[in-house]
């Protein structure tokens, strides 16, 4: 998705989205209430996978058509394979749907392309704005305004090999990063402390942000001065150090083992990883780990956040309708069936904490990381800056360049793409 047909399509979604922009962002309003005998039909993108649309077209949508007769959704199954090359098309073409369940990644990187609709003055998004968990509503938020609402989310915790535990005398997982490291002696030499899977922001902000480093300023403006500040550089260095003594697992680098394979053999203690990992993983190999949240650090014990947003494109036909359904996906129904029946973690605390979803097994852990889990930084331009932060972690574990020459090049590369 990063070569240059691409970048030509994005170019011509641009211009097509800025010609579109100039007719402003049309807010629902009574105009686009239709006769009650006439049907509204709404196009739901989606890719969600086979189980999950299941109960989406038999449980969440009928629900809404028999609250709204004059409403029919159609819920498109979209690949998840270039997926947003088909978006960029879309808008281009002006045949993009109503609404689409979409990357959190994503959602600035289309909104400052004008496709998107502005909801933050939209009837009742301020009422409901105050009860999503905060980490997956920023991944929305850019220049002041809210271009969607978050869907579903997950966040990474700690997941810990029972025996091990116990082979190194602990009795419950480390409530701190340095209760973990001081173990790391009662290992065998095949045996790794924590297990964690590549040099990306995805993979190490949970050990990067709770050891102390920032990315950007508040208002995600610049790199200079956060990413390559002392805290930073103290924690780049710390989480170079630690691989350098071989209690950060090979798989950092892409060695093996892997960080299932390592954890459910019992050559991790502990590695990071999430709910996927209990719905894709054995019965029989989940029942050898135990799930906690993960360690604190000087700064907290910090996650990522994953996860899907709805948003609502500038050329919906009927976007008084299609707010509505916007807004029963968010509901306290489809958020409970949507994690009930298919795992999709709610974005609503309220539901998150009720009795029906806490009940679902592991889920419970996965709720009080997302408290203090942070979003990857919220930018037209993320997946750039992803790569240019990543590459030049690589290049520091690599010893091809210190952490200070790592993370300096780093901000040189990061900063315009903020602009």
């Amino acid at each position: 998705m990063k070569n240059k047909k691409l970048l030509t399509c994005v170019v011509s979604a641009l211009m097509t989205a800025s010609m579109l922009a100039g007719c402003g962002s049309k807010a629902p309003t009574s105009s686009s209430t239709t006769n009650k005998q006439e049907k509204v039909n709404l196009v739901f993108w989606n890719a969600y996978s086979e189980s999950e649309n299941k109960v989406m077209k038999e449980k969440v949508i009928p629900k809404f058509e028999a609250d709204h007769p004059n409403i029919k959704v159609k819920s498109v199954q979209m690949p998840n394979d270039g997926l947003k090359q088909q978006v960029i098309q879309a808008i281009s073409g002006n045949s993009s749907p109503d609404l689409m369940r979409m990357d959190i990644i994503w959602t600035p990187e289309f909104a400052k392309m004008g496709a998107l609709t502005d909801i933050t003055g939209l009837d009742g998004f301020s009422a409901l704005k105050d009860g999503f968990f905060q980490g997956p509503l920023q991944t929305n938020f850019l220049e002041g305004k809210y271009y969607g609402m978050p869907l579903d989310t997950n966040t990474k915790s700690g997941i810990y090999s029972k025996k091990v535990l116990a082979q190194v005398g602990l009795t419950e997982p480390p409530k701190t990063y340095e209760e973990l490291l001081s173990v790391a002696g009662k290992l065998n030499k095949d045996q790794y402390l924590i297990g964690c899977d590549g040099a990306s922001p995805w993979s190490l902000n949970p050990y990067f942000l709770s050891f102390g480093g920032k990315i950007t300023d508040e208002k995600n403006t610049v790199a200079t001065g956060y990413l390559n500040s002392q805290a930073s550089i103290d924690a780049l260095t710390k989480l170079v150090g630690l691989y350098d003594k071989k209690i950060l697992g090979p798989c950092l680098l892409g060695g093996k083992p892997d960080k299932w394979g390592g954890v459910t053999t019992d050559k991790y203690l502990m590695i990071d990883d999430g709910p996927w990992f209990f719905t894709g993983e054995k019965p029989e190999q989940t029942a050898t780990v135990v799930s906690a949240t993960l360690p604190t650090g000087v700064a907290g014990s910090i996650s990522v956040v994953g996860g899907e947003n709805v948003v609502m494109f500038k050329n919906a036909k009927h976007p008084k309708e299609t707010w509505e359904f916007a807004k029963f996906l968010v509901s306290d129904f489809s958020q409970t069936t949507m994690e009930v029946e298919a795992a999709n973690i709610p974005t609503v605390q309220a539901v998150a904490n009720s009795p029906a979803v806490l009940a679902v097994p592991n889920v419970k852990t996965y709720i009080e990381q997302l408290k203090t889990a942070s979003p990857r930084t919220p930018s037209a331009n993320w997946e750039k800056i992803n790569d240019k932060i990543s590459i030049e972690w690589e290049s520091a574990f690599r010893h091809k360049k210190t952490p200070i020459q790592a993370l300096n090049d780093a901000c040189k590369a990061v900063d315009p793409l903020l602009q």
